[in-house]
């Protein structure tokens, strides 16, 4: 029994006498019912112990290696894809002139989740509907269900899908290198067959001479939306109500027309209309044509004309009559210095200085302010023949909304009643304007309410059109401020209003009456006040801290209650 079985120490059982094959199936309650053979002749402990039992090698157990992070697919290949250079022929229909084109094509191949997509690059005139033939998926291999997979591709080999088939001849460096990493050894790249059609369609260079009479085709081909501009002054100082106005010469070499557009200024009195010469050939001199020509009954025409303005014709510092007027030409843009540097071999562009001979136009005054409505109102009506509505900061009224800075002050009158009367002065950031509340007080003989409506307050002694008015600068505690005839003293200032002195550059004179108000010391310096909001952080830090730490020592779940 403790002879291994292999051949030649096989032996027959003395004691088997049963040589019979048992049955299968069995009977119960009339059914049949196959019979469960007990193959495994060992119990339950002698599975566990072969389970776990580790034989040991001969030199001992083998080295275990950590076993590495599972990284799924779309982390590993993100972004990775193989690029196929192909191409297919498609049969064309119903053309004596070609059977077959090529068309290129660009197979993407995703390796993220196997997914192919195939596009055309769009060529230009080509008049087929080109892009992305196929969208992104899982192309189908065969009837079986299978799918292609990059194993598939090499260069050389042909794809069938959805009835046409793709014959890749090369492919990119990242395709290359990853095929090889993978034990894949691509074919070498073949040459991509050329269309026929298109070779045809090219035309072979011109050998021919070009004949004498010009060529409007090339003139149109090689000049067209090439245009020559001139800056340009049109001198009719010497007539009654004459002016030197600006203008724009432009000169189309396409059909060498030309136009001339007047420079228009805001309120320079003068309809916008678009163009002052408009765009057509004209000629040098009208009066140059035959004393035979009919001209009572008849037009000219370009036959009468014996020569037109060409661009050899301008240069910077000429004065030009065109159609009666006399047009000098003081400068040029860079596309026009460089054309005649290439044309006429012309290296100088030297502009001139025309504005002493542009007439100055007389310096707009304003009228003085007559006292309707505020100083914009009545600046307005002087702007604009329509009055429009003046413009306001919205940006400073949305960041200063709704703050408000205030003050205590007393009335300073030589009335005894006037002393103790109590006032808030309220200054709104988002307009700079006023408003003055007065305290009420019982028994004091004075109704107390609305003093003085939200307005904006002069400084005394500034002029009426260009007013100074009071800023937060001006409220100093002490000072003396003096609103439409009526003297206050600040006596007091909200918390608010030294914080808001101390973020912005205010004067450190204004910063330091608030402070010893509120019983904190001065400053010498703005400089100072970083630092001061350095140490009030600090010790605001310090006590919060301290005060959490009392929480946590009596009640350690005070910061869930709360």
């Amino acid at each position: 029994m403790a002879l291994p079985f292999l051949p030649g120490n096989s032996f027959a059982d003395p004691n088997k006498t049963r040589y019979h094959l048992s049955q299968t199936l069995g009977y119960k309650n009339g059914y049949t019912i196959p019979k469960v053979q007990d193959t495994n002749a060992l119990t339950e402990n002698d599975l566990d112990e072969l389970a776990n039992y580790q034989p040991t090698l001969t030199y001992g157990k083998k080295k275990e290696f950590p076993l590495e992070q599972f990284l799924p697919a779309h982390v590993i290949f993100d972004k990775k894809v193989l690029m196929f250079k192909a191409f297919f022929k498609q049969t064309v229909h119903e053309s004596h002139d070609e059977f077959y084109c090529v068309r290129l094509v660009k197979i993407y191949y995703y390796l993220e989740d196997d997914s192919i997509m195939i596009s055309e690059p769009v060529v230009e005139n080509s008049g087929i509907p080109q892009g992305k033939l196929i969208k992104r998926q899982r192309l189908p291999k065969n009837e079986f269900g299978d799918t292609w997979h990059w194993k598939d591709f090499n260069i050389g080999a042909e794809l069938t899908i959805y009835g046409k088939t793709f014959k890749i001849y090369d492919c990119d460096e990242f395709t290359k290198e990853y095929m090889a990493s993978e034990g894949i050894v691509l074919n070498q790249p073949e040459e991509c067959p050329s269309d026929l059609y298109n070779i045809s369609r090219e035309q072979p260079h011109r050998s021919y001479k070009t004949p004498t009479q010009f060529d409007k085709l090339k003139q149109f081909i090689e000049l067209d939306r090439k245009v020559l501009r001139f800056f340009c002054i049109w001198d009719d100082s010497d007539k009654i109500f004459g002016e030197i106005r600006p203008c724009i010469l432009h000169f189309f070499l396409v059909d060498n027309t030309m136009e001339i557009r007047e420079i228009h200024t805001p309120n320079d009195g003068r309809d916008p209309f678009p163009v002052f010469i408009g765009r057509r050939r004209i000629p040098i001199d009208l009066n140059n044509i035959p004393v035979s020509f009919p001209a009572i009954c008849m037009e000219l025409s370009e036959n009468e004309i014996t020569e037109w303005f060409e661009p050899k014709h301008f240069k910077i510092g000429e004065t030009l009559f065109i159609l009666g007027r006399r047009f000098l030409l003081y400068d040029c843009d860079n596309f026009t210095k460089s054309y005649y540097r290439e044309k006429f071999n012309v290296q100088e562009f030297t502009p001139l200085d025309v504005t002493t001979k542009v007439t100055n136009l007389k310096e707009k005054q304003i009228p003085p302010y007559n006292g309707y409505g505020s100083l914009e109102d009545s600046l307005q009506s002087c702007l604009s023949l329509i009055p429009q509505p003046p413009k306001k900061d919205f940006i400073k009224i949305l960041e200063n909304a709704n703050k408000v800075l205030r003050y205590l002050a007393i009335m300073k009158s030589v009335h005894a009643e006037d002393k103790l009367r109590h006032f808030i002065i309220s200054y709104y950031l988002s307009d700079e304007m006023i408003a003055i509340y007065e305290k009420s007080q019982r028994n004091s003989g004075i109704l107390g309410g609305k003093f003085l409506e939200r307005t904006r307050v002069q400084k005394p002694g500034s002029h009426v059109d260009s007013p100074e008015f009071y800023t937060p600068a001006d409220f100093a505690i002490g000072a003396v401020m003096e609103i439409f005839k009526h003297r206050f003293i600040i006596t007091d200032a909200d918390e608010y209003v030294l914080k808001y002195l101390e973020s912005g550059k205010f004067p450190i004179s204004t910063i330091n009456s608030i402070r010893i108000k509120h019983g904190k010391e001065p400053l010498e310096t703005l400089d100072g006040i970083n630092t001061l909001k350095e140490n009030e952080l600090m010790s605001n830090s310090k006590h919060y801290s301290e005060s959490q730490s009392r929480y946590t020592k009596y009640d350690p779940e005070y910061k869930w209650k709360v």
